[in-house]
């Protein structure tokens, strides 16, 4: 049976993780729908269960330790959404990350009276 594109296979558990890890960071600011609470406890079910195991096989403690952590992260996910507040925060490295922690940028546009793009740098 040929293995199709639409299903991705892990390497190993880290992998896993990984892939875990971008999708969650890009459905977690998603408006909150019935499928997307399904979607969510089964990637939760995944890390808690497969995920879980073969890291136990692999035998790496501070994986193990990671994926608790995303557990944890994940599940107050639900909790802070369900209650109809905004997550402020991300997963990096297997752990929460709060908005507040991420440097900020300011950018200034200065536009110059030049032919070229609107945009200069001003050197």
């Amino acid at each position: 049976m040929p293995n199709s594109d639409r299903y991705y296979t892990p390497q190993d558990s880290k992998d896993a993780m990984r892939q875990i890890e971008k999708l969650f960071n890009k459905y977690k600011d998603a408006p909150i729908t019935q499928e997307l609470v399904t979607y969510h406890q089964n990637l939760v079910n995944r890390l808690k269960t497969d995920i879980m195991a073969a890291a136990k096989q692999e035998n790496v403690p501070a994986r193990v330790e990671s994926i608790n952590s995303m557990i944890a992260v994940m599940e107050r996910w639900l909790k802070v959404r369900m209650a109809g507040n905004p997550f402020n925060g991300k997963m990096k490295n297997f752990k929460f990350v709060g908005d507040e922690s991420l440097p900020k940028f300011k950018r200034h546009v200065h536009k110059m009276n030049g032919s070229s793009g609107h945009r200069s740098s001003r050197h």
